[in-house]
């Protein structure tokens, strides 16, 4: 059987391959395909694709898009991006803005802390062009401050830690709109990683349905059998295709493998079957 991995991270944002190696590896690793899907960037897909094309490789451009709601984040999955992206790269653009007026604020709240760190630092651990916080916690590795990234979020990163601060993300019917203005197939992502009141992504997915939501991650490395089984259990209720990946980020998550998660994840080609299917159904090009 054949697997692929639709969900992958790399150093256009906040992974730790470059593009055209997070393809080799995908090849090396014997997948079928492989989608990348950056945080709030494209600017790694031409180099991705272009590696693919050499080692004969199925390739997805994609990426990943943060949403706020009243319970904190959900992401969303665009897939099958085309190459004309200006309303995306608009919305793009402010928020890697935004999320640089934050990066700022954090180091000087660092700073604040005794924490001896400048953003040139930051920077330059990021190589790209999207730069977050796992960039800011790999310089407190470096620097030895903490000894890991997992310890870098509890203490000072992460929601209760001592510099954390909110970032400026899109609303869900925004991000999921343009998404579809595009002819990208829109998927909520990992919608199982935070424990949900009763009803709420069910209302969720109806809230962004009319938007164009059209699938749902239910393979994930963090997933749970059971929430596996539940995304599909919604998935069939709503109408929605499938998708699936690791989440891969390279070093910046060590325990997390390319098209095997933790070890287990397996994602099978027939995902990328049906969804091609449902995007010929739609008469949308694969």
């Amino acid at each position: 059987m054949q697997f692929i991995d639709l969900h992958t991270h790399s150093q256009a944002s906040d992974g730790t391959d470059s593009p055209g190696q997070l393809v080799g590896n995908a090849h090396a690793q014997g997948l079928a395909a492989v989608a990348v899907t950056d945080h709030d960037t494209v600017s790694g897909l031409d180099e991705a694709e272009a590696v693919a094309r050499e080692l004969g490789l199925e390739f997805v451009r994609g990426c990943e898009l943060s949403t706020s709601t009243e319970l904190g984040e959900m992401h969303v999955l665009g897939l099958w991006l085309p190459r004309d992206l200006a309303p995306l790269q608009d919305r793009l653009k402010y928020l890697r803005r935004k999320r640089s007026e934050r990066n700022i604020r954090i180091v000087e709240k660092l700073q604040g802390l005794g924490v001896e760190i400048e953003l040139d630092e930051v920077l330059h651990e990021a190589r790209g062009e999207s730069v977050g916080r796992p960039h800011i916690a790999a310089v407190l590795v470096r620097k030895g401050y903490v000894k890991d990234v997992s310890e870098a979020f509890k203490e000072y990163l992460g929601y209760y830690g001592r510099a954390y601060l909110p970032k400026e993300v899109l609303q869900p019917e925004e991000a999921v709109s343009v998404l579809s203005s595009l002819g990208a197939t829109v998927c909520l992502a990992h919608p199982m990683l935070q424990k949900l009141p009763d009803g709420w992504l069910e209302a969720f997915i109806e809230r962004l349905l009319p938007c164009g939501l059209t699938a749902i991650e239910a393979y994930h490395s963090e997933h749970s059998e059971a929430a596996s089984r539940r995304c599909l259990e919604l998935a069939r209720h709503y109408g929605l295709s499938v998708s699936g990946g690791s989440d891969y980020h390279g070093t910046n998550k060590p325990r997390i493998r390319l098209g095997k998660g933790y070890g287990s994840l397996r994602v099978p080609y027939s995902v990328l079957e049906d969804l091609r299917e449902m995007r010929a159904r739609r008469g949308l090009p694969c």
